[in-house]
């Protein structure tokens, strides 16, 4: 199958299998040797089967002739001939079914046709090919092909909008096994061997098989702080021992949350020959009763009503997007496409999500196929402010236009920061397209029109930012307006409340830990700072192992409240990685990881992990407890599989702490990196 010269022509070098790896639509050569030389009157094929009932007209049984009889969709040449051993150049279409075919040689005898036996080491793997123009993924520039296929790393990023962190991903679609569990999710999901040619139909199943809500998919989500029947999800530093685990039990993997989601599927679809890449939304609405709005309801003293709350703002969402062709699509709308695995809403009975056109999200066109609407709301939904009233009754009393998407960040091509790519899916605030203008003016019917004001509440900020056990320190500005039916010279005394909560990530409560009333004078036309601190007794008994904290203050004017929101993240300890040895292909190195406790509690059941592609598979170590001020230091070997840069991953991972770092594979004989 002359796997030397075919991987690197096709890009699939990387591949740590011993079957050769090509891509459709580009030419492949393999050798065949008869039992005597060919003569003019001999006739032959090349059989590529793949499925368990191959057919023709289905696509899955190709058949290639070299003579003028006519044979399959695949082309075929002779290129070369030494007596009896022929030199063949095979071209699959540029839209042939992806997955893994067996190759079977077959003679034509007089009565009937002399086949070789099944040998399995001339399988043959055919994915989808990024450098084929004619390929409904093709990208045109190399350095973002590189990127997004090519790449076996990355870096999702969480926190919040105003205070953004990393997390380093193993996406491993090199390695051994990822291929064949890639397949076998397709299997598994029973789609029809004659779509998965099909990138549009391919990226849709897959987003409804990684997660495991209804068809016995990959991960498990998991939102709660109980991961005692599994892994909790930030223990994880890749995708490769979920895929690895899922393929080696065909039971779904515990437990995942959105970037865990986000990245498996990344190494799904980067693995398969597909672009893609892992986007991050900060302050991502979930907009539970597809209005194309969020409702947040307030008590009548200004404190969240949570029960009555539907509808919900994650700090951060993790998802896909996907480069392809989309000819269901009027012209304008192909590129990248949202494809989101993370189970929130069902589409078409199933939870899955796109492919979502980001240009059509732009523009508003949220007619056409798929879940436009759903994605639309996540960066682009105004943020509707309900009072409830004793009888159940809901005013709305303010509207934030901009508080929604407000960032959208993945990683840049070629090194490791983050990219803003927020205007790839919105126009900036105040400029609407034709539209969009029409999706505001109907949002803007269900909520009636906005109040004016003669407060402001803005600006809940945090001067103070420390990290998990310091005390914490927030403001808020509180405006005096002064509308134009009231005299300019008239302060004003008003009441507030601040209420602050130990939150997950998706926005919902975890823990509520404090509340505190304020009265304020504000001079006219002037604005007063209000400081809160809330001291870490108060919030640590309250935060188990999540790391956002989200305050709301709200002032109140008569019968007209405002309010104002802020996520804070507190930030980690870190780990630190030492790496020694000569960075050469098949010679051993060593790394060394290393953490000291210093906080005054014992951090109980620890699991540290590392994993590198091309370098290390995922290994661990359990340490029952770490005492305060103690340290720990774990150093182990391994073996650089691949060339070029390369990066070593751990995280530290246990009852009450998740810590994780990252290092290049260095340049140097020796480097340090804490991170």
């Amino acid at each position: 199958m002359c796997l030397e010269i075919n991987k690197p022509n096709h890009y699939t070098s990387a591949y740590d299998i011993n079957n050769l790896v090509v891509r459709r639509g580009q030419e492949f050569i393999m050798k065949v040797t008869f039992s005597r030389p060919l003569t003019d009157s001999d006739d032959f094929q090349v059989e590529f089967l793949i499925g368990s009932d191959p057919s023709p007209n289905k696509g899955s049984l190709v058949v290639v002739t070299f003579t003028s009889r006519p044979g399959g969709p695949w082309s075929g040449r002779i290129l070369q001939t030494q007596d009896q051993l022929l030199v063949l150049g095979i071209t699959p279409t540029p839209n042939a079914i992806v997955g893994k075919f067996l190759t079977y040689v077959a003679v034509v005898m007089s009565n009937g046709l002399l086949r070789t036996k099944r040998d399995a080491t001339t399988d043959l793997y055919l994915l989808f090919n990024p450098w084929c123009q004619q390929d409904a993924v093709f990208l045109s520039d190399e350095a973002a092909r590189t990127e997004y296929v090519l790449n076996d790393n990355g870096v999702i990023y969480q926190g919040s909008a105003d205070a953004v962190t990393q997390r380093s991903w193993v996406y491993g679609q090199f390695e051994r096994g990822i291929l064949d569990a890639c397949i076998y999710i397709l299997d598994v999901s029973q789609m029809p061997i004659r779509d998965r040619g099909d990138v549009i139909k391919l990226v849709r199943q897959g987003s409804a098989m990684i997660n495991s809500q209804d068809d016995n998919g990959v991960i498990v989500g998991n939102w709660s702080n109980d991961f005692s029947l599994g892994k909790a999800p930030t223990s994880w530093t890749g995708s490769v021992s979920i895929l690895l685990q899922y393929v080696n039990t065909g039971v779904p993997v515990c437990f995942g949350q959105c970037w865990v989601y986000a990245g498996v599927f990344n190494t799904f679809l980067r693995c398969l020959g597909i672009p893609a890449r892992v986007i991050t939304n900060f302050n991502s609405a979930h907009d539970n009763g597809g209005n194309l709005k969020t409702d947040l309801i307030f008590k009548s003293d200004g404190s969240q009503d949570r029960r009555s709350t539907r509808d919900s703002i994650w700090n951060f969402h993790c998802w896909n997007e996907a480069f392809m062709v989309r000819p269901d699509l009027p012209p304008g709308l192909s590129g990248w496409q949202v494809v989101d695995s993370t189970p929130q809403e069902t589409s078409d009975g199933f939870y899955r999500c796109g492919p979502a056109s980001v240009t059509a999200i732009k523009e508003g066109l949220l007619c056409h196929p798929f879940d436009l609407g759903f994605v639309f709301a996540e960066v682009n939904s105004d943020v509707v402010m309900l009072k409830e009233d004793r009888y159940g009754s809901l005013t709305p009393f303010n509207v934030d236009k901009t508080y929604i998407g407000k960032a959208l960040y993945t990683k840049a091509i070629g090194n490791m920061s983050p990219v803003d790519i927020t205007y790839t899916y919105k126009y900036p605030e105040g400029t609407y397209t034709a539209a969009e203008s029409k999706l505001i003016i109907n949002q803007s019917k269900l909520y009636l029109h906005r109040i004016r004001q003669s407060i402001d509440c803005k600006y809940l900020s945090q001067p103070d930012h420390g990290g998990l056990g310091c005390d914490v320190k927030a403001s808020t500005k509180i405006r005096n307006i002064c509308p134009k039916n009231r005299p300019s010279n008239v302060s004003k005394t008003v009441s507030g409340h601040l209420t602050g909560a130990v939150v997950f990530y998706t926005g919902v409560t975890a823990n509520h830990f404090t509340d505190q009333d304020f009265t304020v004078t504000v001079a006219a036309k002037r604005t007063e700072s209000v400081m809160f601190k809330i001291t870490a007794q108060e919030y640590l008994p309250q935060m188990g192992t999540e790391l956002s904290m989200k305050f709301i203050v709200t002032v109140q004017d008569g019968e007209n409240p405002v309010n104002t929101m802020k996520v804070i993240e507190l930030q980690k300890p870190k780990l630190t990685l030492t790496v020694s040895g000569t960075p050469r292909v098949m010679q051993q190195m060593y790394v060394t990881v290393s953490f000291i406790n210093n906080f005054n509690f014992y951090l109980e059941n620890a699991t540290l992990t590392m994993e590198g592609p091309g370098l290390m598979n995922p290994k661990s170590r359990f340490y029952r407890t770490i005492a305060p001020q103690a340290s720990i230091s774990w150093k182990e070997s391994f073996i650089p599989r691949l060339d070029g840069q390369q990066r070593l991953t751990a995280v530290l991972d246990c009852k009450n702490l998740r810590i994780r770092t990252e290092i290049n594979r260095p340049s140097t004989p020796a480097n340090r990196l804490t991170g």
